[in-house]
């Protein structure tokens, strides 16, 4: 049995397959099938450990990008990378012929494309999955060939047939999904009965949502521990801020700022945490997996094109509530968490919402079906 995985080279793509990829591996031993041959195929390995522990072999492959933008340099680009496509097309059409896979799962992403076409030329099943509640362009047009089509928003149902597509959520690693309960004040330095806000920038950090956090930095320390990922760019600068915003400050121990939250740091921040301030991305169905209250701040338009939708979708569940950019200030901030922390009935909700709204099965679902489809092909 042979699986080809492929998507775009963010985490928002590649730690899906690989959530995926371990309920693979899972199936396999729970069924005593034999081990099977899984690949993944993207412009770059993006996490050699994962792949590694996962027993993924990498196949690289080039993938131009295709910019929305209208500007004299994003035509340009536009015209370097369609020669990225034509090559990377055709080398993978060879490599995907080599390998020959019983199945090829597809993520989404420009990186995607060249693989799916490659599938779609040697009649291999594919099923894809969407992260967003509106497609991104590979997946839009591979859902007209793909045998199956999961969706992460039910939104995103409109934009394919219908009989094709499983609501299934979006696939979460079970490190991720599973919060530290215990011990998780002691591993952040923190005090377990102070109430505690979550704020996650993003792995890249967002300046703007920094620095609303630093005005709001002394006003939430007076009743709040505050976890802040900045983001590696950003840390030292917030750091030099918050040092001076903070001086002679009596709780300025309850501010704990990390560049970027590794895996236990993020489990224990989600067990700790009583409400999260996120972006839009991926993000959200990790929140949601944990049970907790947020709001959300989405990149705007046109700089992103599904966060805003994808941030409302969510917030629709009853389990966030969206603050957009152009409206954020310290002042709505602090007063919409004061509001979400001090009634009681509407953190229960947006607690219950939340819970409602994760699909912790999403990746066992998606790898049941790809491994049904590659042993029916394997025949």
């Amino acid at each position: 049995m042979k699986i080809l995985l492929t998507g775009g080279g963010s985490g928002g793509h590649f730690y899906p397959i690989i959530a995926i990829a371990e309920e693979i591996n899972e199936l396999v031993k729970e069924n005593h099938l034999l081990r099977p041959e899984i690949y993944y195929m993207s412009t770059d390995p993006y996490n050699e450990g994962l792949l590694f522990e996962n027993n993924i072999t990498f196949v690289p492959v080039s993938a131009g990008k295709i910019r929305r933008r209208i500007s004299i340099k994003n035509l340009f680009l536009n015209f370097i990378d369609l020669f990225k496509i034509f090559f990377g097309s055709i080398n993978a059409l060879w490599r995907v012929y080599v390998i020959y896979p019983d199945v090829v799962f597809g993520k989404g992403g420009y990186a995607s494309f060249p693989t799916l076409l490659a599938a779609r030329i040697l009649r291999i099943p594919v099923v894809i999955h969407e992260s967003d509640s509106t497609p991104g362009k590979v997946n839009n047009w591979a859902g007209k060939f793909a045998r199956k089509i999961a969706i992460s928003y039910p939104e995103a149902i409109n934009y394919f047939k219908k009989e094709k597509v499983a609501y299934t959520g979006n696939p979460l690693r079970k490190e991720v999904r599973e919060p530290l309960t215990t011990g998780a004040g002691e591993i952040l330095g923190l005090d377990e009965d102070i109430p505690t806000v979550l704020i996650i920038g993003g792995s890249q950090g967002a300046v703007f949502i920094n620095e609303v956090v630093m005005d709001a930095l002394p006003r939430l320390l007076s009743k709040y521990q505050v976890i802040h990922q900045t983001g590696k760019n950003n840390f030292k600068a917030i750091q030099e801020v918050a040092d001076v915003i903070l001086r002679g400050n009596t709780d300025r121990k309850r501010y704990k700022p990390f560049d970027y939250l590794n895996l236990l740091n993020l489990r224990a921040s989600a067990g700790l945490c009583d409400i999260v301030v996120s972006r839009a991305g991926s993000t959200i169905f990790e929140i949601a997996s944990w049970g907790k209250p947020s709001i959300i701040i989405p990149i705007p338009e046109p700089t992103s094109h599904d966060q805003r939708t994808n941030a409302y979708s969510y917030a629709r569940s009853g389990a966030a509530i969206v603050i957009e950019e152009k409206n954020l200030a310290d002042s709505l901030l602090v007063s919409e968490i004061d509001r979400i922390l001090e009634t009681p009935g509407e953190k229960e909700k947006m607690i219950k919402s939340a819970n409602d709204f994760a699909r912790k099965d999403s990746a066992k679902l998606i790898a049941k079906e790809i491994v049904a489809i590659a042993l029916e092909h394997d025949k």
